[in-house]
């Protein structure tokens, strides 16, 4: 036997053994693959390097970029923006998130830092990437949605949080504002929710109460100064958009919002106190609640109200998240008002975290729009 032959085998040998070891290792589940407990230097540094080589060649193939300096490209991906990925990669005026802390590795900072390569945070929206929180945007979104948010992304950096906010805001204003409205005298007082309707509805000003909609729901109103103990200055939101989920994806969290708009219709205020966790936030009109506050005001109001109210379900779809799931479902719901029907449709979003089997409601926002007769 030749000294190369014996080199070779020697190498191979030493192969075998260390492919071995390294089998040994993965199934003994020694490595600790929890988020809380990061990667030692030389498994992180090959995991960015596999990924950004990764996303840097099958960018490569990326089609021709658009002009992506047009306005109305910007202003369509502001809207997704805010709607899929503030949770994670933050906005103008947004330092944090609930979920964002918990992930790993942690997701860039758009809002400071925007794309360097468009083609490579295309290919990146579109497909996704294994192993961290990034979903595929491509299996629900076409290509031209992608390149609107794109074009968003650049100019972010240099927005302030007020320009941000206005330029949420105005994409979606070709159509009528979302409403949620929980009647307390003549007017209608709209909130960010699937409304309830209280039967002795009275009008308030434009300056006295803001328009709201509840989706499980009805109609409530009531004046800032009814509020008061709980209400915080109204921030713009960007409209509810149910892009992303799908029927089914997440059953057991779509049991529980199921659940939550049946409990709301009977006037079942212990089962609905049981579904929103402890820290449940509730978004109306741009106004924050906790779930005590919402408990002890309008809670009741939007019971009350249902018993005025037709509704109509329309959708409902889901995304998982880890041990989070997102659910968004619209509504119709007609009331009688002034011996005349009226209809609005009405969205609803859910955010929801499981506990071992269990699903709880983290957070509810609910906007409506008139529906033209």
């Amino acid at each position: 036997m030749t000294t190369i032959t014996k080199t070779l085998l020697g190498v191979l040998a030493a192969g075998v053994v260390a492919a071995g070891a390294g089998l040994a290792f993965v199934y003994s589940g020694a490595y600790n693959i929890g988020a809380d407990d990061h990667h030692t230097r030389p498994v992180f540094w090959l995991m960015e390097t596999l990924r950004n080589r990764s996303i840097e060649a099958h960018a490569a193939d990326v089609p021709v970029v658009p002009n992506l300096d047009d306005p109305k490209m910007i202003a369509e991906g502001a809207e997704h923006y805010a709607a899929m990925c503030t949770g994670c990669h933050l906005a103008p005026g947004k330092a944090d998130s609930e979920i964002r802390p918990g992930l790993y590795p942690q997701p860039p900072n758009l809002a400071e830092h925007g794309v360097h390569d468009p083609k490579e945070a295309f290919w990146v929206i579109k497909h996704g990437i294994k192993m961290s929180a990034m979903p595929a945007w491509g299996s629900s979104h076409d290509d031209a949605t992608i390149w609107n948010m794109v074009a968003f992304i650049r100019k972010m950096p240099q927005m302030t949080p007020a320009e941000y906010q206005q330029l949420v805001g105005n994409a979606g204003s070709e159509g009528e504002g979302h409403e949620h409205g929980h009647s307390h005298g003549e007017g209608e007082h709209h909130h960010n929710a699937q409304s309830t309707l209280e039967a002795d509805g009275h009008q308030h000003s434009d300056a006295e109460a803001q328009p709201h909609e509840h989706g499980a729901g009805a109609e409530h109103q009531h004046a800032d100064s009814e509020q008061a103990p709980h209400s915080h200055a109204a921030v713009a939101e960007a409209p509810i958009s149910l892009d992303g989920l799908k029927a089914g994806a997440v059953p057991a969290a779509e049991a529980v919002a199921n659940a939550f708009h049946t409990a709301l219709q009977k006037g079942d205020r212990d089962a609905v106190l049981a579904l929103l966790a402890p820290e449940a936030k509730i978004s109306e009109a741009g106004h924050l609640q906790t779930r005590d506050e919402y408990a002890a005001e309008h809670l009741g109001k939007d019971i009350a109200g249902l018993k005025e109210a037709k509704l109509k379900p329309i959708s409902i779809g889901s995304m998982p998240m880890g041990d989070a799931a997102m659910v968004g479902s619209e509504t119709e719901i007609t009331r009688v008002k002034d011996g005349a029907a009226v209809t609005k449709r009405s969205r609803e979003m859910l955010t929801l975290g499981r506990s071992g089997t269990q699903w709880r409601i983290t957070s509810v926002r609910w906007q409506s729009s008139k529906v033209s007769p």
